[in-house]
């Protein structure tokens, strides 16, 4: 096997970060209609960083594999760096993707994109407790 199939199959067998979080400051949810893919995603955000993060959902090795890798690389980032993040930065963790799976590898960082959104639009008790 590859190491990009290593990696995926890892974190499709052992997800790190999957669950849920009591009292998110965002909760979010985003499907690839297509293949019936579902990434919900759930942030904890203290003083502009990202304190705690919970993915859960369904659909295939790649699209979970992308949200368990996705969490990891979330933890302990501030909310601008997040915003700068670049879809390819997820896709080179991943070790690349082929074009015709590349819907199911991005659904977690379109469903990350939307979290965002979401925290701008909430954003005044997203920094209240250190």
């Amino acid at each position: 096997m590859s190491p990009y199939e290593d990696l995926i199959i890892d974190h499709w067998r052992h997800p790190r970060n999957k669950g849920t979080l009591p009292d998110p400051d965002v909760d979010v949810t985003e499907a690839n209609v297509p293949c019936g893919d579902v990434v919900r995603l759930q942030l904890k955000v203290r003083n502009g960083k990202v304190e705690n993060v919970r993915f859960d959902g369904r659909g295939c090795a790649i699209s979970m594999a992308s949200a368990s890798l996705l969490t990891e690389m979330l933890k302990g980032k501030r909310l601008e760096e997040l915003e700068e993040m670049r879809q390819e930065e997820l896709l080179e963790a991943l070790g690349g993707v082929i074009k015709p799976r590349l819907n199911c590898a991005l659904l977690s960082f379109r469903t990350l994109r939307k979290a965002l959104e979401a925290l701008g639009k909430t954003g005044s008790h997203v920094n209240p407790s250190p």
